[in-house]
């Protein structure tokens, strides 16, 4: 074979996308070259500046002839920032990808055969599926007033951003995103994605910064005062939470900046008030945003937010979908899935604030939440109580703990009691059916996916159905395998969403049916 050096250069053509989306190409002999900004169907010429023994890492020096699904961005800093690796594909074409990624991961990684996830899977569900299409983040909004057809990617879809703060080579306080691979910061005075209303709130914070002489956090050093600016935007509500985080206990001169954040004219234009601003203190050394400590210095601690006819109360930590038109369509699907009629008993792992629980629980009989973040919990809560919603009970936990600790200390307790808001999981309170032999489990895990105890215990409760909701697709592959394994359960339904345009990153559903007959609740959801 081969052996290929660094500042080698080869014509090359580009057949996929890597996980952080390099383009992929082949030499001959079979060498694979990643190519940053490179895309699917470009002929490029590519110069080695990292060569490993089955691999290389290249960049383009020139692209000899552009993929028919290349497109021009309108984001100044797309090819800089990481959050848009893929915002030179046109639209339809990154619908395609990432259905493609999660059909071949589903084979690849889940076992499954293609002819099996032919007949399973639904497809994707686009932004544009039943939303108006409106000038693109590859058609300039300068060139659209906003009523035309456009045929790019969304803008303006991401109701919440968190900003790194740092000082640039003039020495001006600077606001962004990091590049690829670093935590070099990216100055971005709009970002196309974010809400409309960040860029005026970044640029009175950096005037503030600016006129009070405050410092931005240096990682080299660890001095430096503002590390990050947390915005989350309902955009159901058009209530706004800024969250700053400090490396250390006060925010100098915190009342001038309330003020000045109250009175910006385009904040009030775009129909949008500011009603909590908030520090968090996080004095490590960590890459880890938030700290533990809270300080309202405007308004309340939380925001709320509207899914469908839910409110949802949203604190500093809470995780709550970034993307509020495309939330409506998983949760949607996954109510879908979860074939319910009314009575049954539903779990909802990795619940965070409630939002799945609560839909699931307007048309079950009762669902279990269960989230590791108290203060989450907290939020979930509230938002049952506000919602008037009685069927819904939460706790705090790791699902991998909380759920075999209930189901080996319930399984051969015959009344199946509730589980109590208490963190101890033998207070019972009242007749809850059987959560320990539920009709339904869901699970929306974080990346890494579901603890093996976590999934084991899912196998003994035996459930109708299970409903597997996931940000990453090679993770859902590796547990459906693990379920399916068992030979009780197969894959009756998936598909995906895409909740993050201009990334490489896509939303999963799957269903899960119990293929015993023995459970006479069992609900046939074939098409």
């Amino acid at each position: 074979m081969t052996v290929h050096k660094k500042n080698e250069e080869y014509e090359l053509k580009i057949t996929d996308i890597g996980s952080e989306g390099e383009g992929i190409g082949h030499l001959d002999d079979g060498y694979t070259l990643f190519v940053q900004g490179a895309l699917p169907g470009d002929t490029i010429r590519a110069h080695i500046i990292k060569a490993q023994k089955k691999y290389g890492i290249t960049k383009s020096v020139e692209i000899i002839a552009p993929s028919p699904d290349r497109v021009t961005s309108a984001c100044p800093i797309a090819d800089r920032c990481g959050g848009c690796q893929i915002a030179a594909l046109g639209y339809d074409a990154q619908l395609r990808y990432k259905e493609r990624k999660v059909r071949e991961l589903l084979v690849r990684v889940g076992g499954f055969s293609p002819d099996r996830i032919d007949e399973v899977f639904e497809g994707i569900m686009g932004y544009y599926d039943d939303v108006p299409k409106r000038y693109s983040l590859q058609e300039s909004p300068e060139k659209n007033d906003g009523s035309g057809e456009g045929t790019g990617s969304p803008v303006c879809f991401r109701n919440k951003a968190q900003y790194p703060v740092g000082t640039g080579a003039d020495g001006h306080i600077v606001t962004g995103f990091y590049a690829p691979r670093s935590h070099r910061i990216v100055s971005c005075d709009e970002c196309l994605i974010g809400a409309p209303t960040d860029a005026p709130i970044l640029r009175v914070i950096r005037a503030y910064m600016s006129d009070h002489h405050i410092s931005a956090y240096d990682e080299m050093s660890g001095n430096g005062l503002v590390r990050h600016i947390l915005i989350r935007t309902g955009y159901a509500t058009g209530e706004i939470q800024i969250c700053i985080v400090i490396n250390g206990k006060n925010l100098p001169h915190a009342e001038d900046l309330t003020e000045r954040l109250r009175c910006a004219d385009e904040i009030e234009k775009a129909g949008k008030r500011i009603v909590s601003i908030c520090t968090s203190t996080n004095t490590d050394a960590t890459n880890v945003i938030l700290g533990d400590n809270f300080t309202v210095i405007y308004g309340q601690e939380y925001i709320t937010d509207k899914i469908g006819d839910l409110s949802f109360r949203i604190s500093p930590l809470s995780f709550y979908q970034v993307n509020p038109v495309q939330t409506r369509k998983l949760y949607g699907k996954a109510l879908e899935y979860a074939g319910l009629t009314g009575t049954e008993t539903v779990w909802d792992l990795y619940c965070g604030i409630g939002t799945i629980s609560l839909f699931l629980a307007k048309a079950a009989g009762r669902v279990y939440g269960v989230e590791v973040v108290p203060e989450a919990i907290e939020d979930a809560r509230e938002n049952a109580r506000i919602n008037v919603i009685d069927n819904a009970e939460f706790m705090v936990g790791k699902a991998e703990e909380v759920l075999p600790e209930f189901y080996e200390s319930h399984s051969d307790n015959s009344d199946n009691r509730s589980i109590s808001d208490s963190e101890d999981l033998n207070d019972v309170s009242h007749d809850s059916g059987n959560a320990t032999t539920p009709d339904v489990i869901v699970v929306d895990p974080p990346r890494k996916g579901c603890d093996e105890a976590c999934l084991e215990t899912m196998l003994k409760m035996q459930p109708a159905r299970i409903v597997y909701v996931s940000c990453d697709p090679a993770t859902l592959a590796r547990d459906l395998k693990y379920l399916c394994a068992s030979g009780d359960y197969e894959l009756k339904k998936a598909s995906c969403t895409d909740m993050f345009s201009n990334s490489v990153h896509v939303e999963c559903v799957s269903l899960l049916q119990r293929m015993s007959n023995t459970r006479e609740r069992t609900i046939t959801l074939d098409a």
